[in-house]
Formats: structure tokens, sequence, C-alpha cells
């Protein structure tokens, strides 16, 4: 461990851990509060159809995948909310059109699309010193977020009708959170890939909520577990010479059974 350390590429590799810990922690909070979960399954792979788009145009994968990303969750919200259209239905039709076209844009693109399995499944000792500072960004940004409004968007998140009558933009802010989970989803997709990110958005967050219910300790709680259980998997991971998504999905899930084996035994005693 010493020794990795010593290492740009690891060093880069645990701010990325950290620095998507916090901004997952925040997001996947708001998400499971808000039983968002399949919303962001459907963002993250209609990010697809933009990592495609980039591949086919030669340009940069991810800030295509972001205007996708983006678009979709607007677009979901938008038409959930005014159009009369089920929400899942709607995040059904984002989701396939996304991996539709992404398999069909890459298909499409002239050779071999270089680094596609990074973004499929994640590999964090690719991270550069950029998606370092475009996650720092993000990071600060929602810190900041959370600490003028975390009333509001606590409100929100478990009773919008409740938040209307206390004056607040409801919609502002639920439009808000959305483009959030968009950008968060696309700024880690180097960390676990698209495969697994939905797992990184609500594993550390069911983890905490055995012990607490209280939005702020499970928020905080998960940057903490999310922010091990990438350190553990990034160091398997380079041992073994296989994704650091992978593992870190791995460890996650091992930790949430095994607390609630241990819950659950605790109670029969």
């Amino acid at each position: 461990m010493i020794e990795l350390l010593g290492y740009d590429f690891f060093q880069n590799a645990l701010w990325g851990s950290l620095l998507t810990a916090i901004a997952c922690g925040i997001v996947g909070t708001y998400i499971v509060a808000r039983r968002l979960v399949f919303i962001s399954g459907g963002i993250t792979h209609a990010s697809f159809g933009g990592l495609g788009l980039g591949f086919f145009l030669g340009t940069n994968p991810v800030l295509m995948a972001l205007v996708f990303s983006v678009l979709s969750a607007l677009g979901v919200e938008w038409v959930s909310k005014t159009q009369n259209v089920r929400e899942d239905s709607a995040i059904a039709a984002v989701w396939s059109l996304g991996m539709a076209l992404g398999v069909l844009f890459i298909f499409l693109t002239p050779g071999y699309s270089p680094n596609l399995s990074a973004y499929l499944f994640g590999n964090i000792l690719t991270i550069s010193s950029a998606d370092i500072l475009w996650i720092a960004i993000l990071a600060v940004t929602l810190v900041l977020v959370v600490c003028f409004f975390l009333r509001e968007i606590i409100y929100v998140a478990f009773d919008t009708s409740f938040a209307k009558t206390q004056g607040l933009p409801v919609k502002f802010i639920e439009y808000t959170m959305m483009f959030f989970i968009a950008v968060t989803i696309v700024l880690s997709i180097r960390l676990v890939g698209i495969m697994l990110l939905m797992s990184l958005l609500t594993l550390p967050q069911m983890i905490v909520n055995q012990f607490t219910s209280d939005f702020r300790k499970i928020m905080y709680g998960s940057i903490l577990v999310g922010f091990l259980a990438c350190v553990i998997g990034l160091v398997l991971s380079y041992y073994v010479n296989i994704p650091s998504g992978a593992f870190i999905i791995l460890v996650l899930t091992v930790v949430f059974f095994s607390v609630k084996g241990v819950l659950a035994f605790s109670f029969k005693q």
C-alpha cells in the first residue's frame, strides 16, 4: 500500500474516489429518500448514447454523455409531471433509447473505440487530473448546496406537498437535483462504469440506513462508506489487474448483506 502511494496514478485514483464518494453520497441520499433509484438507472444507461455519439464524432465522449444525461434527466422529470406520462414508462423509454443509440454509434464508428470497457465497467486507475478537477468542482458545488439548502432539499425529498405549503420552489428544487444527479452520474462513470454505477448511488445509503433514518446521518455515513469501499476495491483491483468498478461494488454488496445478516441474527437473540 505504501508503494502504491508513490505513484501519481494511484494518488489520482484516491482523490477521485474521495470526491466521487462525496458527490454520490449527497446525491444518492436524495435518490434513495425520493425513491428515484429507477430514474438514476435510466439516466446512467441513457448516457451510453452520448458516449457512443462522442466516439462516432471524434469528440470528448464524457461531454456528449453529460449532454445526453442532463437532457434525459430533465426530460423524464418534465414528461412525467406535465405530459400525463407515467414516470416508469418515460424512464424505460430513455433507458432503452440511450443504450440503442450507444450501440448504434459505436458500431458505426470506424476502428476500435478506445477505453470503452473503462466506461462500461469502470477503471479509476485511468483517471486524469482533468477528471479530478471536474469532480472536485461538482463535489464543492454539492457541498455548498447542502450547506445552504439542506432543509429545503429534505422537505422536497420526503413530502413535496408539505414543501409547497411552506412556500418552497418545489419544481425548481426537483429540476436542480435532477440536473445534479445527471452530472454526478456522468462524472462518476470512470469509477465503476455505466453497468454498475446505480449501485454506488444506493448501496452506501442502504448500508447506513440499517442504523439510522436521519437524512443527514445517512448522507455523511454514505460518503464514508462509499470512500472506504472505493479504497478497498481500488487496492484489490490493482493487484488482481481487473477494472476497479467490479471490486468496489462487490465490497459494498458484501458489506450490505453482512450488516443485514448480523442485525437479523442480533434481533433473533
